[in-house]
């Protein structure tokens, strides 16, 4: 309604200044002039649409790269502190499904507090080993190939973070296990669950239950930052204030 009632305007007028006879005599339409002049004014649209096709092809692979990198840099920051995980609802860590049945046990006979002091183990486990995990997915983004980017590019707002998940996934996991490894000694999570256990197998005609708390902790800490590393490229897309680089102002500048 805006560009029909703008562009009446305009025809009123070029007629008041006594222009309609340049006009009917030449070649372009009323229709043709007025578009013209609204396009100027709202600013040469063609003219930043041209500037966008003029990014190079390394510019769009280095922009992409730069925003993950600047995302994980912020992902970590968030996601590697006391709590980080824990006091996170949408990524906190729960207990392997294998040991709710232990809980069950445990609660009834009064010594369910371990099992909630290994749930948040695990969830420190997360929170110390996600530090270290920046410079493997640094290493997994140099990865990327021009024609990835390609489709990033003009993907959705976390295409970009799919790309590291469905390409990268697997390496990742093998390169962060041993860092969770570490992370569930160091907190204490791995004596905290031999001594779960040991309660639980001193209760008659239990069931014999197992958990491998190293894959458990590896899938939901991976879970974590991915979600959070997708909202970060979605705001570096979208957001001028989070492009906090040259390159990032670049390449995903309106």
């Amino acid at each position: 309604m805006f560009k029909n009632f703008s562009l009446l305007a305009l025809l009123l007028v070029l007629t008041v200044s006594g222009l309609s006879q340049q006009v009917v005599a030449g070649d372009k339409s009323w229709l043709d002039i007025g578009q013209g002049v609204l396009d100027s004014l709202l600013g040469g649209k063609e003219e930043r649409l041209a500037e966008k096709s003029s990014l190079s092809s390394a510019e769009i692979v280095d922009g992409l790269k730069e925003a993950l990198q600047v995302g994980t840099e912020r992902v970590v920051m968030q996601l590697g502190k006391t709590d980080g995980f824990n006091a996170d609802q949408a990524i906190h860590i729960p207990l392997p499904s294998q040991l709710q049945r232990v809980k069950d046990v445990l609660d009834r006979v009064g010594m369910g507090g371990m099992m909630d002091d290994l749930e948040t183990k695990l969830n420190r486990a997360a929170e110390d080993a996600t530090p270290k995990a920046k410079a493997l997915f640094w290493d997994a983004i140099k990865e990327m190939s021009f024609e990835d980017a390609k489709h990033i590019y003009s993907g959705p707002d976390d295409a970009a973070t799919q790309y590291l998940r469905e390409k990268m996934n697997e390496p990742l996991a093998q390169a962060l296990r041993p860092l969770i490894d570490n992370s569930l000694s160091e907190v204490g999570a791995v004596r905290a669950y031999e001594s779960v256990m040991g309660r639980y197998q001193s209760i008659p005609f239990v069931p014999d239950v197992k958990a491998n708390l190293t894959d458990h902790t590896l899938e939901k800490g991976m879970d974590g930052i991915f979600y959070y590393l997708a909202k970060e490229e979605g705001a570096i897309r979208k957001d001028p204030l989070k492009r906090t680089t040259e390159l990032l102002r670049k390449v995903f500048g309106s």
